[in-house]
């Protein structure tokens, strides 16, 4: 029976007066932060909220997101970390979905939130950090974490919604616990020592685990971004003296543009990419400019998140996602269920601590998820070799079938990026009267760099079978990305003319 924030309070009996977060000039010691966190859990009783109850988070990256995140935890409620961009009918889906009984917003984004919660019948709170400071001044601290079972739920992440409405997917005080333990000790190999840079979204699972919930565990200091930009992320390396770096791959591939010689990214030591497939030429360049290792893993919001990573001490495979981490099991099977042979691509399914729970309200949605042996099915398309390194071809449902051929987006778009033009590439489906989907590509190009859309298409076609090139090509300033920097596929708009 483990409360997910006694890992506060054991990181601020070890190291009371070491720095935990870091925002712009304002820091917390590991004491301010327990101490705040649990003054935060009184004024949720204050307030009415109950052990089981569930608590809207609707902030950016400042302390306040983690000190409320803790309080909630250490309450014995139920955190429901939102993004901060929501509009008003996201919001009252989120909350009316879970039942929140309050919402804690930014007041930048207060019209939003304010109406949403109307609408679900939440008491809507606007708080950022001067003011969380004066709300939890003159109350007494919660002495100790309300009791939790391991597989009571501590956080309710809402899925993309990608297929219908996002799905809250239940994670556990254990799951997350012992998922960010495992981080820390196997992958990041992480201590007090090390500065983590918090540019991830905290309501996020990625970085609520990976960035808040590990640096908790390892006692080391967080400095949190509350909005990603390159130019001032290299900035903070060098100011904090950044030594684990996580992103998105989007923001490895910024970075890399935005560096000048005059940059200081000595400290670094380790990066971790995941969220979306890592292309091998970003590594290479991103290795080359930084002298720093990038491990690239995979993980879903169901997954609390991570599941398979290239770790420290073992070959790193460009491309492939690892290995499984400690506890959790991994294996490809067929539409039928069937585990597949080596090298051929099947459906990936997950068993391990790290499941979710089950999707907040929907037993039959879980019970598609989750079989009765406890492997959940994954969505992902993905590869086994004889190493017993897995690798991600794409999702279930943006593979392209064309003319009967099936298409892996991902395979098309690595040997974009190998183009030197070229910054970013989204390949996708583009319904055809005959062949079922043609293939399209949109493009981003570097700065100062220019190619026409039939160098690129000859380019890839000599590269890849003909069935796999894209016959549509169009070039965009930026591609649509969410709100970790991943990008939307689904946002992107085909140009008139590549649909005829």
């Amino acid at each position: 029976m483990t409360n997910l924030s006694e890992n506060l309070t054991a990181a601020a009996k070890a190291h009371p007066d070491a720095t935990a977060l870091i925002c712009g000039d304002r820091t917390l010691s590991y004491n301010e932060f327990d101490d705040a966190a649990a003054r935060m859990a009184t004024l949720l009783a204050e307030l009415g909220v109950e052990s089981g109850d569930r608590v809207g988070l609707m902030l950016p990256n400042t302390p306040a997101f983690a000190v409320i995140f803790y309080g909630i935890v250490r309450r014995g409620a139920i955190a429901v970390p939102m993004n901060p961009l929501l509009k008003a009918r996201e919001i009252e889906f989120y909350l009316a979905n879970t039942g929140a009984t309050v919402l804690f917003a930014a007041p930048t984004f207060a019209e939003e939130a304010q109406l949403g919660a109307e609408k679900a019948a939440t008491s809507c709170i606007l708080v950022d950090d001067a003011s969380l400071d004066s709300m939890l001044a003159d109350v007494e601290p919660q002495p100790e974490a309300t009791p939790r079972d391991d597989e009571d739920t501590a956080v309710i992440l809402h899925t993309s919604g990608t297929t219908g409405k996002p799905k809250g997917a239940e994670l556990t005080h254990r799951g997350l616990g012992r998922n960010a333990e495992v981080c820390v000790r196997t992958l990041f190999e992480a201590s007090s020592d090390d500065v983590v840079m918090g540019c991830l979204p905290l309501f996020h699972v990625f970085g609520l685990t990976c960035g808040l919930n590990a640096s908790v565990v390892a006692c080391a200091t967080l400095t949190l971004m509350p909005r990603f930009d390159p130019a001032e992320a290299l900035e903070i390396i060098a100011r904090d003296e950044v030594t684990i770096f996580q992103g998105v791959p989007t923001m490895y591939s910024a970075l890399i543009a935005a560096r000048l010689p005059t940059h200081d990214t000595s400290s670094l030591r380790t990066c971790a990419s995941g969220g979306a497939a890592l292309p091998a030429q970003v590594i290479t360049d991103f290795e080359k400019a930084f002298d720093a290792m990038i491990l690239e893993g995979y993980g879903l919001s169901e997954t609390s998140p991570v599941a398979c990573f290239n770790h420290p001490d073992r070959i790193r495979k460009a491309g492939s996602i690892g290995t499984p981490i400690e506890g959790v099991q991994m294996r490809i099977v067929d539409t039928d269920g069937n585990p597949v042979a080596v090298g051929d691509p099947g459906e990936i399914q997950v068993r391990g601590h790290n499941v979710m729970k089950g999707y907040w309200n929907l037993p039959d949605a879980t019970t598609a998820a989750i079989d009765a042996e406890g492997w959940f099915s994954t969505g992902d398309v993905g590869t086994l070799d004889d190493d017993g390194y897995y690798t991600v071809i794409d999702r279930t449902k943006d593979m392209i079938i064309r003319g009967g051929f099936n298409v892996y987006p991902r395979e098309i778009e690595e040997v974009i990026y190998e183009h030197p033009a070229v910054a970013a590439a989204a390949v996708i489906g583009i319904p055809h009267d005959s062949l079922g989907d043609e293939i399209g590509a949109a493009v981003t190009l570097k700065p100062g760099q220019s190619i026409s859309e039939d160098d690129l298409r000859d380019y890839i076609k000599a590269r890849v079978a003909a069935y796999k090139y894209p016959r549509k090509i169009w070039f965009l300033d930026a591609l649509p990305t969410g709100a970790t920097g991943k990008i939307q596929k689904r946002d992107i708009t085909v140009p008139e003319e590549a649909t005829s």
